[in-house]
């Protein structure tokens, strides 16, 4: 839990500003942003703002929106990437009373004309000319209210206004009176942001979010999170999705912490390389990609090398092992692991810059269990986590006194779940949202009359209360013979061989599955070479038979009904820029499906079954 903090009133009263202003006054000195005009890895190249610095250019940047006309309770889109304008300009929005949205850089062109008309948005803020591109035409959209575009590269704004000139506004307007006066005419129960889904089908929905549930909710986090002080944060998800607008905005606010904003996150892991973090959060895929990267990286040491860096890791599982049974480690448990921590964990985990972790975690989707113990194997307890944006984020979580691979943990302090009869997970509490926003401004309840909401996940709650994840409600493969499968169990298990990086399963209303299997891109190469495969493994022989063996060990795992048939092997990773992963890194099972559409046929041959 973290110590240093003063609450400045009551939690029920709290706002995003009032903790700013806290954090100017009691950790002024601080560093608060971070971020570096190229991603590479280096160490250097850091431009930082204090806390005081970060306040100071919120005031200035509220001034220059307030001169173009934004207004308390209005939403303003901003489509950027994780730079410093985006999140220094979030802050100044909302201590106008205005409503920062973020909208996703990889939505559809439907998406953003949805979400310009909904929102009512007279203003949008945009990165770049790609980005202006895309905007510009809903300026002579007669049912669209946008009117202006501000752009943040000066050289791509055109007839627009550009960031630098706005500021330079704010600079000469600015009154510490008027921004005192605006930020202080907002009450805890005021909207804070409004998150639009990021949903594989139909329209985005809104979802509205108040500074009351975010500060309950890291209140609530807080109890259960054993942190440093001024903890640093690498901040690389978008901010359109509630997990960063929480873990990269809110909570660094809340806790006075330290955030390094990674713009690519491809660069994630060189930026973990050059800060050596003491947390890290990931979605599960940026935890398969970093365990696949080292796992290649194992697989060229020299055998007597890999041997000892096996048992230590066994040393580390049966350490985990002891803490998640909820005993104290042995005395002779303890100094293995120690030894075996300090001589051959620690070096390997340094080099990708993890050797001070002392939290990890993941959440948006089940987490493959092989994935959590191979990261065991080096003494890093990845806690997950489970929350939708409907419940401002984290809804259960494991802790380090309370935990269980492969669970996402148990509800946060205030809230309720419980299971309906068909598994969909139900929960109730102050955090849990009221309703979608509509276009008028009205909110459409989704709560029954008990208070409880539908999530759409299924799941199952253990006797010592721990949530597990089976999949999405709708997502769940119904087979011509009436089974239930769930895709994501299936997935995961074939994607415990080193060589699968991503699957899909198919066979809604069929009499079987079939699977489409992606070569990882790291470590099937390693492997390869370890093997002497010269040239482009993804057709070799030998690699084909060792995927044939990856699926017959996954079929000899699952029941009958969830056995893989028939699949295809392919090349190229799927990702969000190419339409197959949402921008949380989930299959978009309805693209894929179609994109792959002859494929699958073929996969069922002239039966058709």
């Amino acid at each position: 839990m973290t110590t240093i903090l003063r609450l400045p009133t009551e939690p029920e009263r709290l706002t995003i500003p009032a903790l700013l202003l806290r954090n100017a006054e009691d950790h002024g000195d601080r560093p608060a942003l971070s971020w570096r005009a190229s991603d590479g890895g280096d160490d250097g190249g850091w431009t930082t703002l204090t806390w005081r610095e970060v306040r100071h250019e919120a005031a200035v940047l509220a001034a220059g929106y307030s001169a173009l006309g934004v207004e308390r309770g209005e939403q303003v889109l901003m489509m950027m990437g994780n730079r410093a304008e985006h999140w220094l300009s979030d802050l100044a929005l909302t201590h106008l009373g205005a409503v920062p949205v973020s909208v996703y850089g990889t939505a559809a062109p439907g998406q953003i004309v949805h979400i310009a008309r909904h929102s009512r948005a007279r203003l949008a803020i945009v990165e770049g000319v790609r980005e202006r591109e895309r905007w510009e035409p809903l300026l002579a959209d007669a049912s669209v209210p946008l009117e202006k575009l501000v752009v943040v590269e000066p050289a791509d704004a055109g007839q627009h206004r550009s960031y630098g000139s706005l500021r330079g506004t704010g600079e000469r307007l600015r009154s510490e009176e008027a921004f005192d006066k605006g930020w202080r005419e907002t009450r805890a129960q005021d909207p804070l942001t409004v998150v639009y889904t990021s949903g594989t089908t139909g329209d985005p929905k809104a979802v509205p979010i108040t500074h009351r549930s975010v500060v309950v909710n890291a209140l609530a986090l807080d109890r259960v999170v054993e942190l440093p002080d001024h903890v640093e944060h690498i901040c690389y998800l978008p901010f359109a999705h509630i997990a960063e607008r929480m873990l990269g905005i809110y909570l660094p606010v809340f806790r006075a912490s330290h955030v390094h904003l990674c713009a690519d996150a491809a660069a994630v892991a060189a930026t973990a390389r050059a800060l050596h973090p003491a947390q890290f959060f990931g979605v599960p895929r940026v935890w398969e990609k970093l365990a696949a990267s080292v796992r290649a990286a194992l697989a060229t040491l020299p055998e007597e090398q890999r041997t000892a860096i096996e048992e230590a890791s066994a040393t580390a599982r049966e350490h985990v092992a002891s803490r998640e049974r909820g005993e104290r480690p042995s005395a002779g448990l303890e100094a293995a692991y120690r030894a075996a921590k300090e001589t051959v964990l620690d070096p390997l985990l340094t080099l990708a810059g993890f050797e001070r972790l002392v939290w990890t975690a993941s959440a948006s989707a089940p987490m493959p269990l092989d994935v959590v113990r191979f990261w065991a194997g080096f003494g890093i307890v990845v806690m997950d986590a489970w929350g939708l944006t409907e419940t401002v984020g984290v809804f259960t979580t494991n802790s380090p006194s309370a935990f269980r691979l492969g669970s996402v943990g148990r509800p946060l302090e205030g809230l309720e779940l419980r299971i309906a009869d068909d598994g969909e997970i139900l929960v109730r509490g102050e955090t849990v949202f009221t309703g979608y926003l509509l276009a008028d401004g009205t909110v459409d309840g989704a709560l029954d009359a008990d208070g409880w909401f539908a999530t759409g996940d299924i799941g199952h709650v253990d006797d010592d209360g721990y949530l597990w994840l089976t999949d999405r409600k709708k997502e769940m493969i119904i087979t011509s013979t009436g089974k239930n499968v769930s895709p994501a169990l299936v997935e995961n298990t074939l994607k415990e061989h080193p060589l699968i990086g991503q699957a899909l399963v198919h066979g809604d209303g069929r009499s079987y599955l079939v699977a489409l299997l992606v070569l990882d891109a790291e470590m099937t190469p390693a492997w390869a070479a370890a093997r002497g495969i010269e040239g482009d493994p993804a057709g070799h022989p030998a690699v084909l038979e060792e995927i044939a063996s990856a699926v017959d060990a996954a079929n000899a795992r699952l029941n009958r009904t969830e056995q893989i048939k028939r699949y295809r092997v392919l090349t190229g990773e799927w990702g969000p820029e190419t339409g197959e992963l949402t921008p949380s890194l989930k299959l978009r099972r309805r693209v894929i499906r179609d994109q792959y559409g002859e494929v699958l046929d073929a996969l069922y041959g002239e039966d058709g079954a």
